[in-house]
């Protein structure tokens, strides 16, 4: 495990939050969102209503600048969600999780509890000087974004398929050649 697990679980998060709205509208409805939460696992308060769904889209734009950001400006980026959300971070334990950390409550609305663990996700990542782990798929057709976990930092591709694709084109290509 490269980060803590809630940090690495914050990050898979937003990486699969951003990738929603990458080509096609993967959170078209108010059942997308619940069920792309479900899959994750989300906790607290859920209204299920159009403009928190408005919103999580929102934060979506806001999520995805990290991935191209220097140094400085992820900080001031996860400095300002954690401002804006007067974050206040906390050790909880909860649904079978051991100590993690929160820094909003249950009740706090969806977007600023997705904001606010990502930011507390990107302070390990900025202070570990692994921001060149946030990146985006290396296959020229694609731009969704991933987090490389790996230990030798070797991720190149997303989640989509594009790494077999694009390998087997390379291999299609070889094999006209010869």
């Amino acid at each position: 495990m490269i980060f803590a697990h809630d940090t690495e679980e914050a990050l898979v998060v937003a990486v699969a939050l951003v990738n929603t709205g990458t080509e096609a509208e993967l959170l078209p409805d108010v059942s997308a969102l619940e069920t792309f939460l479900s899959q994750w696992t989300w906790t607290g308060k859920l209204v299920g209503d159009d403009a928190e769904l408005e919103a999580v889209r929102a934060l979506r734009l806001r999520l995805r600048r990290f991935w191209t950001a220097t140094e400085d400006e992820a900080v001031e980026l996860a400095n300002g969600m954690l401002r804006e959300a007067r974050a206040l971070p906390q050790l909880v334990k909860h649904d079978g999780w051991d100590y993690h950390l929160h820094a909003t409550p249950p009740d706090a609305d969806l977007d600023v509890r997705i904001a606010v663990e990502f930011a507390m996700a990107m302070l390990d990542v900025i202070r570990t000087k692994s921001l060149d782990r946030l990146r985006t798929c290396a296959a020229t057709d694609c731009e969704d974004v991933l987090v490389d976990l790996s230990k030798n930092r070797s991720r190149r591709f997303c989640e989509g398929g594009c790494g077999n694709r694009t390998n087997a084109a390379a291999y299609r290509a070889r094999k006209s050649r010869s």
